[in-house]
């Protein structure tokens, strides 16, 4: 069961760090992007059951854009920090930074926002998290955001069902028209 009250930003924040070891390889010899997107999930769900002091699950992911190639034999740090919290939800907001030694560059790789949900242990229902108390501009900013981008989140998914419902492949096949597809056996 979680506890009722407020907790402050800081009081969650995570950071992981990683060797990226050859096994992370894929074929093109960069670390694999399903590692990069683990250990997010990972440190996201560090920071959520830390703030919720409990079970959560991850409900969505925001786009990640892999904005720099990570290397083997980089170090990998991950940054973790709720951002905004609803009645049972949490968005953590991530920042992935790499580290090259030898050449002593450090590169920012990636940043995302994780919707994760807090869960009863016992019944798996969605359970109240704390709220947060702000303590700075910055988490500020970052809490009236993550609550813009639930709002957009929402209403990006509404508009895709609506979409989805009024399709009509007939007169839709227009779409179609200057696009890299075939139609076959229609």
């Amino acid at each position: 069961m979680n506890e009722a009250g407020f907790r402050t930003v800081k009081s969650s924040q995570v950071i992981l760090k990683e060797l990226m070891v050859p096994s992370y390889a894929n074929f093109g010899g960069k670390v694999h992007g399903g590692v990069i997107l683990s250990l997010m999930d990972k440190i996201a769900y560090t920071c959520a059951a830390t703030h919720a002091k409990g079970y959560c699950v991850t409900a969505s992911v925001d786009s990640v854009d892999f904005v720099n190639p990570v290397e083997v034999g980089e170090l990998l740090t991950l940054y973790a920090s709720v951002n905004y919290v609803g009645k049972s939800s949490m968005e953590v907001g991530i920042k992935v930074v790499s580290e090259d030694f030898k050449n002593g560059i450090v590169k920012h790789t990636n940043t995302s926002y994780f919707t994760m949900v807090a869960l009863d242990e016992e019944t798996r229902k969605p359970s109240q998290v704390a709220g947060l108390i702000l303590e700075d501009e910055e988490e500020i900013s970052r809490f009236v955001m993550g609550k813009l981008r639930k709002k957009l989140r929402r209403a990006h998914q509404q508009e895709i069902a609506d979409i989805r419902q009024a399709l009509d492949v007939g007169p839709d096949m227009a779409e179609l028209k200057g696009e890299n597809c075939q139609l076959g056996g229609l």
